[in-house]
Formats: C-alpha cells, structure tokens, sequence
C-alpha cells in the first residue's frame, strides 16, 4: 500500500514539473511489473493500445433518438396534469357536497323548528304507503297525485310534483307558508318530502274525491240535493276569503275550478292544490304572472291586463264555478245546441233559461236559485272593482247582506263560438230578467 501510495506521489511530481513549451504533451506512464516499480516521463506518442483523451471517439447525441423522445415526455407529462386536475375536481366537489349538505342540514333544521310545520316523509316512507306509485287519483299540470296508507292507517293522498322549476330552498318556503295555512275548508298538508331532485306533497285523503265528478256525471248528481249543493257553494267561499284575507301572506289560488274541490264523508268542500297559487305581501295589491289557470274559469283581465291580477280573478272563477254547481254542467258545454252552449250567454241574456236546466227536484227552491243566480253575475262583472270580496260573498250566502245593486249583466265569454254566418243578431235591448230590470 505505502508503494502505491509513493507512486501516485512521484507521478504527481513529474506531471507538476513538465515544461509546456514544447510542441508534444508530456505524459507520464508506469508499469507496475515489478516490487520496484519504476516511473518515467517521456515525449513519445502513445502506443496503439494505451487510451488518452485524443484517442477516445467524440459522442454526440442522436438526432432520431431525440425526436423518439420528444413523445414520451409529453404524454408523461399530458398524463401527471390530468390526473392533477382529476384530484383537484374530486377535492372540490367533495368540498362543494360537504359545504351544500351543511346548508341543507341548516334550512332542514330551520324548517324543523317553525310551529306547525308538516311532517317530513323519506322517499322510501311515501314509496311504502303508496305501493310504489301504484293507484293514481289524478292528474295534473305539476304532476300526478296518488293514494296511499301510512302506518297508522292515516288514508293519504300524495302529489308527485315533475318538472319543478324552483330549488330546494324555495320549495321548503313554499312548503312553510302551506303548511301554517289551516282552515276547515282546505285540504291540509300532512307533509312533505324533499331528497335530491324528488318533490313531494302529502295531503289528507278526500274519500268522495273532487267536486267535478258529482255534478257533471247524471248517475251522481241526484245525490247532491239542494241544500247541499248551498254547502258546497258556502264552504268554498268560506276557504277563499281565509285565504284572500285571513292568511299572514295573502294567497291568490289562480286556478279555482271544481277538479279542485274535494269532498270528504261529510261533503264538507275544501280547496285543494295550490301548485298554482301565488304569494304576495299584504302592502301588494296585484301580482305580474304568466298566464295560469284553466280556460273557461280564467277572469277577462287575464287577457286584458297582460297577467296584472289580484285576488279578485279567483271571485271570478267561484263565480263560474257557481254557476256550474247550481246547473249541474259546464260552463262551455259542446253537447248543448248553441242558444245553451254558454251559460254566461244564457245569464246576460235571460236567467229564466238557466232555470229551464235545473233538476227537477231543484224546482221547488227557484226563490234561493235565484239568489244564487244574482251572487254569480256580480262576481262575474267585467271590471274587477265592482266584484266583491269573498268575505262579502261569504256574508251574503248567509244571509246577513243584499247583494250589490246596478249589477251590469253583460260577460265576456270569449270562448263562446261566433255566431253561425247568416244568423240574425238583434240589436234590442235583452228581456228582462227574474235577476234584474229590463236592461
């Protein structure tokens, strides 16, 4: 070891003292052949087999491997950044789900605690009680409405609402300001339910279902005698003036018709689906819709007023609906010849022909029916200010007021068909009437 080590020290020392000024490099070689090794410098060039830096070939890079490459790196690194944002995307929606289920939880709590509030079903509790979906009682424009049993035997009726345009938040409001609304003659809500994208009301079930069918078919309608077909009349204006009047927000219905009253053991009527209704502050007098409801209960100022309307649109459609309850038909009725296909007409032009059309055994109450003829042409007056209030309706089915003077009976019945080409219009004045005056 000590020898190598002096050998590498006198290499060393030859290399320090070698003169540059000549025109050959001097190196300096060893050959450890012997114990003794000898070291020399000397001038000559290298021999064949001995490598020095002038020897050895150049390296330069690849042009073809360079462009091999070139590919593999940007798919490397095309790959480390999609799965970088793939991280980043699942991070935050993770964050977005935690932070939007937070805020759920809070309005979920808030809608716990207010006074009152409908029970809130899972989806898997509604689909129990209704046999998967199984009966339907109706149809609607915001979805379909199912029977259903809970538990406890409590009979149901649940209203699947499709296609709702609101969210959440203001689904729970709605479901709030519905479920503080309790009168007799409405149709409570039990409760509601509300995962992910599924909207569901729960109502109290009507065992004689809706209105409609009791005085539209002729093998129901000997059923609904005089006296209560007066109830029906009275409780439907008692649950409109609660909701136009008594209610913390005022309620406009919006589409008020007798596919919307139902009526229970009792035929007691209450006013169901408020899918359509309407809100407004008590400060607000009239509310801008779209057109809603259904033709032929929809007040002209629909039309007029380009969806400017207040509460007395829905005094129009109990006037229409009156007059439906009373003449057991429709309002626009195809299967009547045309001097009885409207019954608006019919009014404006002499109520002794709505007289003509009543049961028979309704004959012996003309004195009342005509009563009930003169409520319905003042809440069918053209200009909404000169209809009454509900709770004045309400007042004068009960006998405790006279119902207003210097009615105008001339109604718009726009769906009526145009008179037959060639037909005679008279321009005399109509008959008089056992509502009014000659007018």
């Amino acid at each position: 070891m000590n020898i190598l080590l002096k050998s590498f020290f006198l290499a060393e020392k030859s290399i320090n003292t070698t003169s540059y000024g000549s025109s050959s490099i001097n190196t300096t070689s060893y050959r450890p052949n012997s114990r003794n090794t000898t070291v020399t410098a000397n001038n000559s060039r290298p021999s064949s087999g001995e490598i020095t830096p002038s020897s050895m070939p150049e390296i330069r890079p690849n042009a073809t491997s360079r462009r091999h490459w070139k590919p593999i790196i940007a798919g490397v690194v095309g790959g480390v950044l999609a799965i970088i944002s793939f991280v980043v995307i699942i991070v935050w929606r993770v964050r977005w789900s935690k932070s939007e289920d937070t805020e759920e939880d809070v309005e979920d709590d808030h809608i716990q605690q207010v006074p009152g509030m409908p029970v809130r079903f899972s989806y898997k509790d509604l689909c129990d009680a209704t046999d998967d979906f199984k009966e339907t009682l109706g149809r609607g424009g915001f979805g379909s409405v199912f029977k259903g049993v809970l538990a406890d035997g409590t009979g149901i009726a649940v209203k699947r609402l499709d296609n709702l345009g609101q969210g959440k938040r203001e689904f729970l409001a709605e479901v709030e300001t519905i479920g503080s609304v309790h009168h007799f003659n409405l149709v409570r809500l039990i409760g509601f339910c509300a995962e992910k994208s599924c909207r569901l009301l729960v109502y109290e079930y009507m065992r004689n279902g809706s209105l409609d069918n009791w005085i539209f078919k002729k093998s129901q309608r000997s059923s609904l005698d005089w006296k209560t077909r007066k109830k029906i009349i009275l409780d439907i204006a008692k649950g409109l003036a609660y909701l136009h009047e008594e209610c913390r927000q005022t309620i406009i219905h919006l589409d008020i018709k007798p596919q919307n009253i139902l009526l229970d053991p009792k035929f007691n009527a209450k006013i169901s689906d408020f899918g359509l209704s309407k809100l407004i502050d008590r400060e607000m007098s009239k509310v801008q819709l779209s057109m809603r409801g259904t033709p032929g209960y929809l007040a002209p100022e629909w039309h007029k007023a380009l969806g400017h309307v207040t509460i007395k649109v829905d005094v129009y459609s109990f006037g229409i609906v009156l007059l439906e309850v009373v003449c057991a038909r429709r309002n626009v009725d195809h299967s009547q010849p045309e001097s009885a296909f409207h019954l608006l007409r019919m009014l404006q032009n002499k109520a002794e022909y709505i007289l003509g059309y009543l049961d028979e055994y309704m004959q012996s109450d003309k004195e009342e029916i005509i009563r009930m003829l003169k409520v319905a042409a003042w809440c069918l007056q053209d200009d909404p200010e000169r209809r009454p209030l509900m709770s004045t309706v309400e007042k004068v089915l009960e006998g405790v007021m006279e119902v207003g003077s210097n009615l105008v009976y001339k109604f718009s019945h726009a769906l009526a068909p145009p008179p037959a080409v060639g037909a005679h219009i008279s321009s005399a004045p109509p008959p008089a009437s056992v509502l009014s005056n000659p007018r």
